[in-house]
């Protein structure tokens, strides 16, 4: 059983991609976790060992998005997004990815885009652990089990009878992997396309205003 992904709107709160608006739309300032990419390579030493591409010294964010998307890996630019956008809106960010890329999505991949939306609406630990429920025990780890996972990983603890903290790489590591499976879904002569259209709507994440 499939449904069209498209049919899924975005989330509450959220910025929509589907206007004119959308590239007017800008997130709030706190959606980074720092505004130099080079604080956040110092923070998070696993991007370093993700990307080929590192920040220049007083680089900004979007500049060094673009360059990424200019360089001969331009993948890079997914993976700075997902760990440079604090978790809401980089998990906001993967869920748009993959809702334009993909016109058809299982049953279970559509439960698990609705449950990651209703979280992103309501972060809560109550929905967190109802989206890990369904993602850490999901037979398949497709695009949309990744991004359920990045709700899992998203902060607070492990499990609601485990105090630990969960480590704060893990939640982009697991929007990263949902992103880029995605786009290794995509026909080979789109993905090009696909990629672009996901770099364009990460931007808005690194505008100043």
């Amino acid at each position: 059983m499939t449904s069209d992904l498209n049919e899924i709107n975005s989330p509450a709160g959220q910025p929509s991609s589907d206007n004119d608006d959308f590239d007017k739309t800008q997130p709030p300032l706190s959606a980074l976790r720092h505004e130099i990419p080079t604080g956040l390579y110092r923070q998070m030493p696993q991007l370093g060992r993700l990307t080929q591409n590192h920040p220049r010294d007083n680089e900004d964010g979007l500049t060094f998005l673009m360059r990424l998307r200019a360089s001969t890996t331009p993948e890079d630019a997914v993976t700075f997004t997902a760990f440079a956008a604090k978790p809401k809106m980089a998990i906001w960010w993967g869920y748009e990815c993959l809702r334009h890329a993909a016109s058809e999505l299982s049953a279970n991949d559509r439960h698990m885009m609705e449950l990651v939306a209703t979280w992103t609406t309501y972060p809560d630990d109550e929905n967190r652990f109802r989206t890990a429920r369904e993602a850490l025990y999901a037979p398949v780890r497709s695009p949309a089990v990744f991004l359920g996972l990045a709700v899992t990983w998203s902060g607070g603890s492990i499990a609601p009878n485990d105090p630990a903290q969960v480590p704060e790489h893990r939640a982009p590591r697991a929007i990263n992997s949902a992103v880029l499976s995605c786009l290794s879904g995509a026909a080979l002569n789109n993905r090009p396309i696909q990629l672009a259209r996901f770099i364009d709507l990460a931007a808005p994440l690194f505008r100043s205003f």
